[in-house]
């Protein structure tokens, strides 16, 4: 009885057990094909984040002036009775999604001093000859070399002083239009590009109608030895902005100082803004390391205020300037200060400025030794003993600036970056303008570690 009622025991199990297979091999379809399709989805959604990449990289550092509160283009004016200063000078992080025919970038500099949106644009390329591209949003003017060129991989701590003027914050919003040849064309070397812009800057809106052409056309490539490898091209800005009063202001070769054009339809007319701009570098494989010699040279015609030749990020204006208004008012009367914005007038100068590079590795070591010229003369009519002349209207902004800077790299690693730079800066003096008798203390010395990713 007991045998009998282990096999029906026994049957019952099989039983079950073979109805079970019966069911699980009825659901497997089912299943696999849930399987199949949560395996396509996630390998769908890892090929999509190949194609994302971040990256970005920190400056911290630390610089010491020669005197207290100077003014300087050496990452900012320092503040009053401070002549050393810690300070994170960048701090970027780029986003890009690239698969090919769309490129996506979003880029951020988180500073003590706040958040700025250094890039948001977009770009794509057709794909029948992969050589036209379209770009839009914010993003870098096309214009010589430094002005493109990433503050990460710069060698002086700041780009020269003619591009901070005239190029502040290297990019602004509008659109391109790009032709370059993939790398197995022989047309690949040349690249051209051209497109219209705000010329406020990347983090400022427009204030008038006029929007500024910026084009270049570039050729560079590696000789056949690949120990040489060279750049160049020229460059041209034409733009503008509104007049905020009918008076502009203009300098020439043939008069001291600035004569007034007073005409009633100056105000709100267009000054014309135009740059011609030409580039070069030139790097040598050489026994004792790399070489690399850089140079640009920009000139043309910029439109400011008596007291700026910068670019403007919005109309110019004045709110500097008070009136007093009495205020009856029971059970007395009382005056306040108000501020009475002003409309400031239009000065007209021509201009030239530049930089040269030498840059030299130390053989095959981490080292590497900048030196750097560059100079920005804001009034190529003005000289001198005539800035600051009674009725002349020649200031401060009318003055030359030339800046020798010398500076050591080590490059750590791949990641880490520690370098050190002087600036030696000499501004041109005049008898007659108070403050500037004589050379400023303003040099300034900078010790940065770069931390990129």
């Amino acid at each position: 009885m007991k045998t009998k009622t282990s096999a029906n025991a026994i049957l019952f199990l099989s039983s079950m057990l073979c109805a079970g297979h019966a069911a699980s091999a009825q659901e497997a379809p089912s299943s696999l094909d849930s399987l199949t399709r949560a395996v396509s989805k996630n390998r769908s959604d890892i090929e999509a984040l190949k194609n994302v990449k971040i990256s970005g990289f920190i400056q911290s550092q630390f610089q010491w002036a020669d005197s207290s509160g100077i003014k300087s283009v050496a990452g900012g004016d320092f503040p009053a009775n401070t002549d050393k200063r810690f300070k994170v000078r960048r701090a970027e992080f780029k986003t890009m999604y690239d698969n090919g025919k769309t490129t996506i970038i979003a880029n951020i500099d988180i500073t003590q001093n706040g958040i700025v949106i250094k890039d948001a644009f977009g770009k794509f390329t057709e794909q029948k000859l992969k050589a036209f591209s379209l770009a839009s949003g914010i993003f870098s003017r096309p214009f010589g070399y430094e002005v493109g060129y990433s503050s990460g991989l710069l060698e002086s701590p700041e780009r020269a002083r003619v591009i901070q003027v005239i190029f502040p914050g290297e990019r602004d919003l509008g659109a391109m239009l790009s032709f370059q040849m993939p790398v197995s064309s022989p047309l690949h070397p040349l690249k051209v590009e051209g497109g219209m812009f705000n010329g406020t800057g990347n983090n400022a809106n427009d204030f008038d109608s006029q929007k500024d052409f910026i084009g270049n056309i570039h050729w560079g490539e590696k000789l056949k030895s690949e120990k040489i490898s060279y750049n160049a091209g020229v460059s041209y800005y034409r733009g503008g902005w509104a007049n905020a009063t009918k008076y502009v202001y203009s300098d020439s070769r043939y008069i001291t100082g600035f004569q007034a054009d007073s005409t009633p339809s100056n105000f709100n007319a267009i000054t014309k803004r135009e740059y011609l701009g030409a580039d070069a570098q030139l790097n040598i494989e050489m026994p004792f390391g790399l070489t690399a010699l850089r140079g640009e040279y920009i000139s043309g015609r910029q439109p400011g205020t008596s007291s700026s030749t910068g670019s403007p990020s919005a109309s110019p204006a004045s709110s500097s300037s008070f009136v007093t208004v009495t205020v009856n008012n029971t059970p007395g009367t009382f005056t306040a200060n108000v501020a009475n914005p002003k409309a400031v007038d239009t000065y007209i100068r021509d201009f030239n400025g530049g930089y040269f590079y030498f840059l030299q590795n130390i053989m095959k070591t981490k080292h590497q030794i900048v030196l750097k010229y560059d100079w920005y003369n804001p009034n190529i009519h003005a000289r001198g003993a005539q800035i600051g002349v009674a009725g002349s209207k020649l200031g401060a902004a009318d003055l030359i600036y030339k800046t020798y800077g010398f500076g050591w790299i080590f490059h750590y690693d791949n990641n880490v970056k520690i370098s050190a730079y002087y600036d030696h800066v000499l501004n041109e003096t005049s008898s007659n303008l108070s403050g500037f008798t004589k050379d400023l203390k303003d040099d300034v010395f900078t010790l940065r570690v770069q931390y990129k990713f």
